[in-house]
């Protein structure tokens, strides 16, 4: 079952990701009913910042390779994110998998704990990390991403900081989020709004500009042969045909 836990204290809106059987996958409906609580968020004055976590050992393993989301919704989840009035922080105590990458990197801070551990996949099913390239590129170091995009390789929390993919992680996560969620709630919720756009103008400006591009190109990738048999050998547990 898909579905987001909801939780809210002093100011903070906790939203968690609740589909423990399929690592979190982004579903469809678990992008609609992501989207609907975050939509919430935007019209709810009592809501400061938006902390968006996980049930179970991964924060999201991308997207549902049974139930995917139609393009056009997961552009509409990103983008939401990033153009919330409110601050969206990112805490991660699990794994994180291909799209998953890019709801973290539409969040304004990202927090994760020392065990969590990522992976741009796509390009080990066949297609390309093509609409999460919209909040990733206009962030992170281009030379570090080119290198996990490409490979698809592992890689751990330092990494991730470093790549700028995370704000920060410790082995405690809400040690680390606790000084962050404390600054948030003592800023004018005009202040942060306002603030918040300046920083994600870049953002907002990549997906004016390539959102309708790069929504055709996952289209067009994931109807392909070779997806359809990397996700194939996936589901089957096996290499696919190509692998050396």
């Amino acid at each position: 079952m898909s579905g987001v836990g909801r939780a809210h204290a002093r100011g903070v809106r906790t939203l968690s990701l609740d589909s423990p059987d399929t690592r979190n996958a982004l579903s469809a409906p678990l992008v609609r009913e992501l989207t609907a609580a975050l939509a919430e968020c935007a019209h709810d004055d009592d809501v400061r910042a938006v902390v968006l976590t996980h049930t179970g050992t991964t924060f999201c393993a991308g997207a549902d390779l049974r139930d995917p989301p139609a393009p056009e919704d997961l552009v509409r989840l990103l983008r939401l994110v990033v153009e919330l009035p409110r601050p969206v922080v990112a805490r991660v105590t699990g794994h994180v998998r291909a799209g998953g990458l890019g709801l973290l990197a539409a969040c304004d801070i990202a927090a994760a704990g020392t065990a969590a551990t990522f992976a741009f996949t796509e390009v080990r099913i066949g297609v390309a990390p093509a609409i999460i390239s919209l909040p990733l590129l206009p962030r992170v170091d281009p030379r570090a991403l080119a290198r996990h995009c490409l490979t698809g390789e592992r890689f751990d929390t330092a990494e991730a900081v470093r790549l700028g993919l995370l704000t920060t992680a410790g082995d405690d996560v809400d040690a680390v989020l606790g000084p962050v969620l404390d600054g948030l709630r003592r800023a004018a919720p005009q202040a942060l709004a306002e603030t918040k756009k300046l920083l994600t103008a870049r953002v907002l400006e990549a997906f004016d500009r390539d959102a309708a591009d790069l929504t055709a190109l996952s289209g067009r990738l994931f109807s392909s042969p070779p997806a359809r048999e990397g996700m194939t050998a996936f589901l089957e547990r096996r290499d696919p045909a190509w692998v050396l």
